[in-house]
């Protein structure tokens, strides 16, 4: 499965680019998709990250400002701030360190 961003809302795709499904958000800038393609990581405009299954429902919402992105890292999320640092988060939004 791919997921791409196209006018601030998220598409999954299948490999050969079939629609699967549109996640009606808006204002997203960039989403990453786990391993496994059970949830997504979406990354907003206004700086907030969040965690969502792949039907779209939200799990929980890791970081409320500052992101300028968030990749799956194994079993934690790479958040990149806008002040130019690095935090290593828990899945469940607990601050491991911040680089």
């Amino acid at each position: 499965m791919i997921a791409k961003i196209v006018n601030g809302k998220v598409e999954l795709r299948k490999e050969n680019g079939i629609l699967i499904r549109t996640i009606s958000i808006t204002g997203a800038i960039e989403v990453d998709l786990s391993q496994g393609e059970e949830q997504l990581l979406v990354t907003f405009a206004s700086g907030k990250v969040e965690l969502r299954k792949v039907n779209g429902i939200l799990i929980r919402t890791l970081v409320n400002s500052n992101a300028i992105g968030a990749r799956f890292h194994g079993n934690e999320v790479l958040v990149k701030t806008n002040s130019g640092k690095m935090e290593l988060r828990k899945l469940n939004d607990i601050l491991i360190r911040t680089m």
